[in-house]
């Protein structure tokens, strides 16, 4: 018996210690867990703080001026607002052709395309993403404006008589042509995340729904769309934010800014994004107040920042209704 008891101590003492070591390692792991937290908010607040600290003296040198309509970066001419007006409408276009496209080609990817070939598709269109934005600059002026200016242009302004948005003289470069190259762009961003989510839908879903008489188009609306919402808005989301932060590409795209009015009264004018036009003007700082350039940098992370709290909005919505 005392033999027993001797045993049964040994064991609690050394369960004792091993609970104890692992105390110690769950405190070790908290610990590096929380320096590099603390670490990534002290460089994020930084950044914005120095962000923050460079654009006041740009807001204070514009004025209200930065509200008005006419940008000339060298003449001291600070009118934001086609800039801003170009940042959406390019990002908008892009997004009208990007996401339903994107969206169904994860629905043939995960729906339709055979097995064996599904990873040579999806490869291929992710393949789109690896791209530097620089080649869709120059393949959109050598290869695309060649196509819109015609092509496109000529047809679509005899079909519509030249009726707006297709009226005006075509200029080459320009939102049209910026919008298609961009939407390209994004356009993996878009397969690759609806479709991974898509991919995600529980079969007993679809094959229950099958199950009852509904088509494969009746599963797809009524099921799988409804189940995955939350994850394309996700995918509309990092699309947008890409949308918007695109800088070289448009830069060489889309002419730079001729109007005088705050939106392009037309599809084919020309003009220029908040993160094309810092890009542009770079080159130009010397002897300019290179804060103003802040300032547009500001704005610019105010519109992202704002469309990404509003997908969160979206998606937090959607889950407390279907909780």
């Amino acid at each position: 018996m005392s033999s027993i008891r001797l045993t049964e101590t040994a064991n609690d003492l050394v369960a004792g210690q091993g609970r104890k070591s692992l105390a110690g390692n769950d405190r070790l792991y908290r610990g590096v867990l929380v320096t590099v937290v603390g670490l990534v908010l002290a460089v994020v607040a930084l950044f914005a703080f120095d962000l923050l600290k460079q654009a006041i003296p740009g807001f204070r040198l514009a004025g209200w001026g930065i509200f008005g309509t006419t940008w000339s970066f060298a003449n001291g001419q600070y009118g934001a607002l086609p800039l801003v007006a170009g940042t959406l409408v390019t990002t908008a276009l892009a997004l009208l052709f990007a996401v339903p496209v994107g969206i169904g080609t994860a629905l043939a990817i995960v729906y339709l395309v055979p097995q064996r070939f599904r990873l040579f598709v999806s490869s291929t269109v992710e393949l789109l993403a690896a791209v530097p934005s620089i080649v869709y600059g120059i393949w959109g002026v050598l290869t695309m404006e060649s196509w819109l200016s015609n092509k496109a242009f000529p047809n679509l302004q005899h079909w519509f008589h030249g009726t707006w948005p297709f009226n005006g003289e075509w200029a080459g470069q320009g939102i049209a042509l910026g919008s298609i190259v961009l939407a390209i762009m994004i356009l993996p961003i878009v397969t690759a995340v609806s479709r991974d989510v898509i991919a995600s839908v529980p079969k007993d879903l679809t094959e229950g729904a099958l199950s009852l008489g509904a088509t494969r188009s009746q599963v797809i609306r009524k099921v799988v769309l409804p189940t995955c919402r939350n994850g394309i808005v996700g995918a509309v989301t990092l699309a947008t934010g890409r949308a918007l932060g695109e800088t070289i590409a448009l830069a060489t795209l889309l002419g730079g800014v001729t109007l005088r009015s705050p939106w392009p009264d037309r599809l084919f004018a020309t003009g220029s994004t908040l993160s094309a036009e810092i890009a542009i003007d770079i080159g130009n700082i010397a002897g300019a107040p290179g804060n103003v350039l802040f300032a547009l940098a500001v704005i610019l992370m105010i519109i992202v920042g704002g469309v990404t709290y509003a997908g969160r909005v979206i998606v937090r919505n959607a889950q407390r209704k279907f909780q």
